[in-house]
């Protein structure tokens, strides 16, 4: 199995083996287009692009989150005529603090693809090393991807609601405070949190310089949380959960699974439960 993290030396090494397939998710919130422009503008050698809401995601509808699960044959097919089958190994990269990385990560894993690994810093920090990048869009041999999805990687909203109060079972909300507390929401229509869950913010899993912490350091991070317990983690909209899951394996947890609609699912329920304080928490 391949390592969650690799650092940018790894790649340098790496970046031009046969089995080693790059995948470059950038993407900005709100600005649809900025990633796929960003990638079209310069990329790391041989780096093919996923878009977090085209590609990575299935189309908004009433329930479900803001960014759903894909279709997985589809993306499997994506995967295919990208030139990605299942002997490669797979390098993603961002540069929103693996945030994009991380959801094709667990995208991958839940397709039962064990050779994936998040490149461990930022394509910034990548150009500022002086490390080659290009504006070519290198041609790539079509192939097949088969997807086996671990469906127990997952939960939905149904389950999550008869874990409510559950000794055995932590719930992990990865936004920022003030949205935990319900004291902002900028996004949804709804403020608040998931009740009984704890506050875990996805960022706290990086350093300063934006690499990641440690594993001795992410095993402090979730020091509250016993090894053998079920975590199920969830944010607004699936995708900034997917680091704090990647942390967790990192820590030596297993029993990790995404709430994949998340607070964007949660609250277009009007009958769910909101808690809008630390301590209804």
């Amino acid at each position: 199995m391949a390592s969650n993290l690799v650092s940018m030396e790894w790649l340098l090494e790496h970046l031009h083996d046969p089995d080693v397939r790059v995948v470059d998710c950038r993407f900005v919130l709100g600005q649809p287009d900025a990633g796929v422009n960003a990638y079209q503008e310069d990329h790391l050698p041989g780096a093919v692009y996923f878009d977090l809401e085209r590609d990575l995601s299935a189309p908004k509808a009433a329930h479900g989150g803001r960014h759903p699960l894909p279709d997985v044959d589809l993306l499997a097919a994506k995967l295919g005529e990208h030139g990605i089958g299942n002997g490669h190994h797979i390098v993603v990269y961002d540069d929103q603090g693996g945030a994009m990385a991380s959801r094709f990560w667990w995208l991958l894993k839940y397709m039962g693809h064990a050779k994936v690994s998040v490149v461990n810093g930022s394509y910034a920090a990548w150009k500022a090393a002086g490390h080659e990048v290009t504006g070519e869009i290198a041609p790539v041999s079509k192939t097949e991807f088969a997807a086996h999805s671990q469906t127990d990687s997952l939960v939905h909203m149904n389950e999550v609601r008869t874990k409510l109060g559950d000794p055995g079972t932590v719930l992990i909300d990865s936004r920022e405070t003030v949205r935990y507390q319900g004291l902002q929401e900028p996004i949804d229509p709804v403020a608040g949190h998931i009740p009984g869950a704890v506050n875990h913010f996805w960022k706290d899993s990086l350093k300063e310089d934006g690499t990641w912490k440690s594993a001795d350091e992410q095993r402090e991070r979730f020091a509250d949380i016993a090894p053998d317990q079920e975590v199920i983690v969830y944010c607004g909209s699936g995708v900034t959960a997917t680091p704090n899951i990647l942390a967790l394996h990192e820590a030596g947890h297993r029993n990790v699974k995404l709430y994949l609609g998340s607070w964007s699912d949660w609250c277009s329920y009007p009958e769910n439960p909101i808690a809008t304080s630390k301590e209804e928490g």
